[in-house]
């Protein structure tokens, strides 16, 4: 369909970058976000009063009855500055590696056509990258509580390396560290908290 697009609807936990639930449609609605964003909280068994969900500010996120069902569900709202689509990095980014990759078409010939890419896309995307954000971890490993797993075998091989040709390298080499805490809008630091840290 000539000037036609399809949509991408993403759910990202930051702190993994993690996509927990996608889809693709050829029309942005509330309609669509309100089964989309119930059915993937409840598919990952989320607690009420548990989850925050940071959004831009387009019509889909921002209606009264997606409003309502996020309460219901128990989920705190978060939107962007206004005319700010910018306001969530890591959407963002997730999308600007989605359409630099070398295999995204020019154009989908349908909506099955961009549905499999995305299927492609998101699945590659969970398990294979390693973030350097992520201390080189997957977000797989990170969001299902498995990069202290993959941290310990990658210290015992280094140190196994080290141990055999310490002279390949001044010191120990050391992994990076994956943060602890992750943040869309960090809050404002008080000086007096910071002062007796």
């Amino acid at each position: 369909m000539k000037w036609g697009c399809f949509h991408p609807y993403t759910i990202i936990d930051v702190h993994s970058r993690y996509i927990v639930g996608w889809m693709i449609d050829p029309r942005e609605s509330s309609t669509l976000a309100e089964p989309f964003l119930a059915e993937t909280i409840t598919r990952h068994g989320n607690d009420r009063d548990q989850l925050t969900i940071h959004s831009d500010n387009g019509s889909s996120m921002a209606s009264r009855p997606t409003a309502f069902l996020l309460a219901d569900l128990g989920v705190t709202k978060s939107h962007s500055r206004p005319h700010r689509s910018n306001d969530n990095p890591y959407s963002e980014t997730t999308f600007e590696t989605l359409e630099y990759r070398p295999d995204f078409p020019a154009r989908f010939s349908s909506l099955e056509r961009a549905r499999s890419h995305g299927r492609q896309f998101f699945t590659w995307y969970n398990t294979e990258p390693r973030h350097s954000e992520l201390g080189l971890l997957t977000p797989t490993d990170v969001h299902h509580g498995r990069a202290g797993e993959v941290r310990a075998r990658r210290c015992a091989t280094l140190t196994a390396a080290y141990t055999e040709h310490p002279e390949r390298s001044a010191r120990h080499p050391r992994l990076p560290t994956p943060p602890s805490t992750v943040y869309i809008n960090r809050p404002p630091v008080d000086s007096t908290n910071q002062a007796s840290a």
